[in-house]
């Protein structure tokens, strides 16, 4: 099935007017739906696994912006830190650490967003307030080949608007707090929310940048 052409031209320009960044969803979906939509002039392109991410990247341009958004494992950094442009669901100072590592070996400096937790549902990762406000400084000043750039999180799977809401309005006072934190080597220009579902109240409540999938592709498939 190909893209939705009429879709995606609707939300580039809805985007484009508020400054905001597309990351189209392409997990799951074939080569041959990115290179149309790459076609079409979209760069950027998000994948949840790594293992579909690195059989795609080869067959694909590449000048594609590469952006992992799902829930990375540090046995698995090594595999996507080549190429990728953007990791958002970066969890855990553990994890940080890893991608810094893998990064030095490639001689790269790898740009991050820190996951916030901040739905209620238990499924989804991050950190939460306390955790991100007591990163320690000099800890993240050492990682020579990592940048922090902001913050991402999801919102909770639900059809309640204004919970949804309460929840960007929430990581946004985060990403307010944590950035009068950060040193010269980690900027915090990226607050990564918004999806589909909900993409639109997350631009009112602050959002720099969406992941939409489904409205551009179409629904996932999970067979093939």
């Amino acid at each position: 099935m190909s893209i939705n052409i009429k879709a995606y031209s609707e939300i580039i320009n809805e985007l484009k007017e508020k400054n905001v960044q597309l990351v189209a969803v392409s997990k799951t979906k074939p080569v041959e739906d990115i290179q149309q939509l790459y076609d079409l002039g979209q760069r950027d392109f998000g994948e949840n696994y790594v293992q579909e991410l690195v059989e795609k990247q080869p067959q694909l341009p590449q000048d594609i912006r590469w952006h992992f958004i799902g829930h990375l494992q540090s046995n698995k950094v090594k595999f996507i830190i080549p190429f990728v442009h953007l990791i958002h669901g970066v969890d855990s100072l553990k994890l940080l650490k890893e991608i810094n590592k893998q990064a030095v070996k490639h001689q790269r400096e790898v740009d991050c967003l820190l996951q916030v937790h901040i739905a209620e549902e238990e499924t989804k990762f991050g950190f939460d307030e306390e955790e991100l406000m007591n990163l320690n400084q000099s800890e993240l000043s050492d990682l020579s080949n990592v940048r922090v750039r902001g913050l991402m999180g999801m919102a909770s799977f639900s059809d309640d608007q204004e919970k949804v809401r309460g929840e960007y309005k929430k990581i946004k006072a985060l990403f307010n707090k944590f950035s009068e934190l950060q040193t010269t080597n980690h900027k915090l220009q990226t607050l990564s929310i918004g999806m589909s579902g909900d993409y639109r109240i997350a631009i009112e409540e602050g959002s720099t940048m969406v992941r939409i999938g489904s409205l551009i592709f179409g629904e996932r498939n999970y067979n093939g």
